[in-house]
């Protein structure tokens, strides 16, 4: 079982308290491979061929401020509420009563989409909007949590709490660990409802203690302090490089879109994996996400 996916199964079992059996997700999200995870799953279309979905999902178009819906360019951007505003004026009013949504699961910052940060109110938007409506907000911060944005987790950026938080990998420092944070009271399961046959391993649980004392005692602000380097260094990329459309980031987490032109902001998947197979050539290991962003992600 993969751990990220099976720490966001049990996220997903949250109708046991709301009673209700819908859920919101976003184009562009990675949340797992297992059959309810990959319901989440909007990143790639190879990912869900041959799979049918095993949830009520509705896959929403996020805000993001290189493509701005309205057109605007980047630093002018100020769309925050355009998300949440088709959420609750087109889709609670035509096609998903909001007393049927268990829960928006979302990305703080967007992962396998593309390094996407959001505009500044996206978060505490969906926090307004789920709190009006009785549904939970759950985050995966899987990729984006555990120092890796120069906090201990990319909401803590905005300040946004969510009801459930979803984490792995990072947070047993490679040891196989997720896991599922909620509230105690959203905690109501029934003896039997949950359980996992390799749940609570003592020797990962050990490595996850000490990851976070590391964290905490260093490695946080190490991540803060590198990004601040390195985005310093790269922020004027787009002014000296024609096929470099938008470098974006926090911390440790950044990306580098590559563009065909930056007037159209075209994506350029060609020039990304060549950049990405001559790294390779040269000693640098980088990987891809999204239609044309080079991640770097270097460890804190």
């Amino acid at each position: 079982m993969a751990i990220r996916a099976e720490a966001m199964e049990a996220a997903l079992k949250s109708p046991l308290h709301t009673k209700r059996h819908r859920f919101i997700a976003f184009l562009g999200s990675f949340h797992g491979r297992t059959m309810g995870a990959l319901s989440l799953t909007a990143s790639k279309a190879a990912q869900r061929r041959g799979f049918g979905r095993s949830f009520r999902v509705l896959s929403m178009c996020r805000t993001q401020s290189y493509r701005c819906p309205q057109g605007h360019r980047a630093h002018d951007c100020v769309c925050d509420c355009i998300c949440t505003d088709l959420i609750e004026r087109q889709l609670f009013k035509t096609i998903l009563p909001p007393d049927e949504v268990a829960a928006i699961i979302v990305e703080p910052i967007q992962g396998e989409g593309g390094y996407i940060v959001p505009p500044p109110k996206f978060l505490d938007n969906l926090r307004r909007l789920c709190d009006k409506y009785g549904i939970l907000l759950i985050f995966d911060e899987v990729q984006s949590g555990m120092g890796r944005t120069g906090k201990m987790w990319a909401c803590d950026h905005v300040g946004v709490v969510p009801d459930i938080l979803v984490s792995a990998k990072g947070i047993a420092s490679g040891l196989p660990l997720g896991v599922t944070v909620a509230r105690a009271e959203l905690m109501d399961w029934g003896p039997g409802a949950h359980a996992s046959t390799f749940g609570g391993n003592p020797v990962a649980c050990a490595a996850a203690l000490e990851t976070i004392r590391l964290l905490e005692e260093k490695y946080i602000a190490n991540s803060a302090r590198v990004g601040e380097y390195i985005m310093g260094r790269i922020v004027d990329w787009p002014h000296k490089h024609k096929t470099v459309g938008h470098v974006r980031g926090r911390g440790l987490m950044i990306g580098i879109e590559l563009v065909k032109n930056q007037e159209t902001r075209e994506p350029n998947a060609e020039a990304r994996n060549r950049l990405i197979e001559r790294a390779f050539e040269l000693g640098l290991l980088v990987l891809g996400c999204g239609e044309s962003t080079v991640r770097l992600m270097p460890r804190s």
